[in-house]
């Protein structure tokens, strides 16, 4: 039998990742030979890997990385089974490796097909899942391009990209504020304008059951019953229904005896309150149309109108679970 010493174990640890043990059982069995252990400790992984295949890879890493120029972002979740490992340094480490090589990349298959050190991305995903005992996938994966990105990772959670149409100034500073309302919010899409009419309308009847039924509770329980909006959008809000908003609070106005002079001063507040009550969905799902986290006075739209001639032209959410 081979002898092997300390320094031989230690090289293949850190080639590998794997054990101690692990790497002095390999050499053993390999006679000493290197690559040959790395092959053992492959073969290892491959057997952990089948047993594990059903198992749910639901907790893990999310990470983030640009390219030098900030132009080019992707976000990757690297999954794995427990949150314990999903901490672990050299687990995040091997995630920040696999998103380094991302950038390179349009697609998870492409990604896994991609060379890592003289294996591919998924021969690696392999070969960890033996050293570390978890299934590990790549179960997220987002790409965005624009003249500035800029990026958030919420505590290896979360992580956000946000494209911008032009590098301002203050492009760090907008990037990253907006990366982080779209890792708090959840925004699903840029603009109310690019909802389907069909998907709108039928949001708009769903969520009106819905206020209904828990209405009917609460009338019965004596309380104070929720305002059930006739819309829920602005792609809803045609010229039409806001001069019949007009109308209706003027009317309101006039019966409630408030001299005409004066109401040029309450209607901009009555129509404001008309759309902030009439487009929930907006406010929910669009990112422009949402409320500043920083800054709930204003909505993200206002937000970037404050950094000058730019524009958001897409963003992007990779989300561990």
């Amino acid at each position: 039998m081979a002898k092997i010493t300390a320094a031989e174990v230690n090289k293949l640890r850190k080639a590998t990742g794997a054990g101690m043990m692990d790497c002095k059982n390999a050499l053993v069995e390999a006679e000493g030979d290197f690559d040959k252990a790395i092959e053992v400790l492959r073969k290892k992984g491959q057997k952990v890997a089948a047993k594990r295949a059903d198992r749910d890879s639901s907790e893990g890493a999310a990470v983030s990385k640009l390219n030098a120029d900030q132009t080019v972002g992707v976000a990757i979740v690297l999954g794995c089974e427990t949150d314990f490992v999903g901490k672990n340094e050299n687990f995040l480490a091997l995630a920040n490796q696999i998103a380094e090589i991302a950038l390179n990349y349009d697609s998870k298959e492409a990604l896994l097909d991609a060379d890592f050190g003289g294996m591919t991305v998924a021969e690696k995903l392999i070969e960890q899942t033996g050293v570390i005992g978890e299934k590990l996938e790549i179960t997220a994966f987002e790409k965005l391009e624009a003249p500035y990105v800029g990026t958030y990772v919420h505590i290896n959670k979360i992580a956000a990209l946000v494209g911008l149409s032009s590098r301002v100034d203050s492009a760090e500073v907008l990037g990253k504020d907006l990366s982080m309302q779209v890792a708090s919010m959840g925004a699903t899409t840029l603009s109310y304008k690019d909802f389907d009419p069909e998907f709108v309308a039928a949001e708009t009847e769903a969520r009106i059951a819905v206020i209904e039924k828990d209405n009917e509770e609460l009338g019965r329980l004596g309380k104070t019953l929720k305002n059930v909006p006739q819309y829920i959008s602005m792609a809803q809000l045609t010229d039409e229904v806001m001069a019949q908003a007009q109308e209706d609070a003027k009317a309101q106005l006039k019966a409630e005896g408030k001299p005409e002079q004066i109401w040029d001063k309450i209607l901009p507040g009555k129509i404001e309150r008309f759309v902030s009550d009439n487009t929930t969905l907006d406010q929910e799902q669009c990112l422009l149309d949402q409320n500043f986290i920083k800054d709930e006075k204003i909505n993200v739209a206002k937000y970037v109108e404050s950094h000058g001639d730019v524009h958001v032209t897409g963003f992007k959410r990779a989300t561990v679970g």
